[in-house]
């Protein structure tokens, strides 16, 4: 059944999604809602949606079915509760919530209520996850003993001023946001492709030296020095996963800012910023072809911030041929896409799961699996990288809770 959707955020990243949930066939109408209400205005009449409501809370009051989230990266957890406790269904941008109690309470909510929720994870629609996914399901790789995901996004290519933007005056404070509590562009892609979930956690933590006010302890609501952080996990069933989240590092994060390895008894996979191969016991192939999206981000993507205009239309990514274009409605053929060709899909996954009763692939249990690893890693790099046990909460039901 098609459905209503309000937009909590009319931020630079929003937009682009706010023109694509208004072209599905499945969305009867967009509203927007934003603090800032200039914000807000401006999106309605950019992109031609429904309107404006002035607050959260008018719209959850509202008798719109579906609410996207697009707030600030900390903000998420709570907002998503009261949704689905207003019986709303809920998209959610990452990360899925910052500590074990939000991540918990928006599991209860889901179970309680009934209701789709998603986190938007575009790592679960790389080309390379996906690649590896479906080499994975037809066992090409044997048993996965080791896998490596890394989300390098440097703070001058675009977080400078995407902070400035959102943050105001007291930017800083929020500028030194820690690198693990948005863990899912790396541990999603990992564990989108072969499954499973952490179980502990050995996370080193360095400490940053720029001194310019960001990843300062005295400036930084979060009390966070950290810039770059990288983590050790222990999978269920053995086996384990490297995870990189670094925020001061000399690469073009604009070309690819996820990258993955996976290694297995029978086969193996790499991928570096232009190239990936395919190697098992006999040789190697080069894949780079099959994973090409044009590139990693979306036009209106900060990271973007400092390109020349004339060279952005480079740097806006459409599908690769491993991805499956014939599922997406042809309501979306040409729309602006990004992320490797994950944003299509991101709409489409919810607005199927919302008009069809059925729970997305990345649903609330799974959200946890990718969110949770990196809350104790930060906790672990806080404690000198002592080791640390990652609670899970289990597979999601086969099908969704009854309303």
């Amino acid at each position: 059944m098609p459905f209503s959707l309000g937009i909590v955020g009319a931020g630079q990243f929003s937009g682009h999604f706010a023109k694509l949930f208004h072209a599905h066939p499945l969305v009867t109408s967009v509203h927007v809602a934003d603090t800032v209400a200039e914000r807000a205005d401006d999106l309605v009449r950019r992109e031609s949606l429904a309107g404006v409501f002035g607050s959260f809370d008018e719209m959850l009051a509202s008798d719109v079915d579906a609410v996207a989230i697009f707030t600030q990266r900390w903000t998420h957890g709570p907002l998503v509760v009261r949704a689905l406790q207003a019986g709303k269904h809920v998209y959610s941008a990452v990360p899925m919530a910052i500590t074990v109690d939000e991540i918990a309470a928006i599991i209860d909510a889901v179970r309680d209520t009934g209701l789709v929720y998603m986190m938007g994870e575009t790592s679960y629609y790389n080309p390379a996850t996906v690649f590896v996914r479906e080499r994975h399901r037809a066992g090409a790789l044997g048993r996965v003993f080791y896998a490596e995901g890394d989300y390098v996004h440097d703070m001058d290519l675009g977080f400078y001023a995407a902070y400035q933007h959102s943050g105001g005056p007291e930017w800083k404070r929020t500028a030194s946001y820690p690198p693990m509590l948005y863990p899912t562009h790396s541990v999603g892609g990992v564990l989108g492709a072969v499954g499973g979930h952490a179980v502990s956690v050995s996370c080193i933590g360095v400490r940053d030296d720029r001194d310019d006010g960001v990843f300062d302890r005295d400036v930084s609501m979060f009390d966070n020095d950290f810039s770059n952080a990288t983590a050790l996990f222990e999978l269920a069933g053995g086996g384990s996963m490297r995870i990189n989240e670094f925020r001061r590092v000399g690469y073009p994060s604009h070309v690819r800012e996820s990258r993955f390895r996976f290694f297995g008894t029978e086969a193996s996979f790499e991928q570096l910023v232009a190239t990936a191969v395919w190697q098992d016991k006999d040789g190697w192939t080069d894949v780079s072809d099959q994973l090409a999206a044009s590139a990693s981000m979306s036009v209106d993507d900060p990271s973007l911030a400092g390109v020349d205009p004339a060279l952005r239309d480079a740097f806006v990514s459409g599908l690769a041929p491993v991805h499956d274009a014939t599922r997406l409605p042809r309501e979306l053929t040409g729309l602006p896409n990004g992320h490797e060709g994950s944003h299509h899909f991101l709409v489409d996954d919810f607005a199927v799961a919302v008009a069809g009763g059925s729970l997305p692939p990345v649903n609330a249990w799974v959200a946890a699996r990718y969110t949770l690893p990196g809350i104790v890693a930060h906790q672990s790099a806080l404690r000198g990288g002592e080791r640390l046990a990652i609670l899970d909460f289990g597979d999601a039901p086969a099908a969704p809770p009854a309303r």
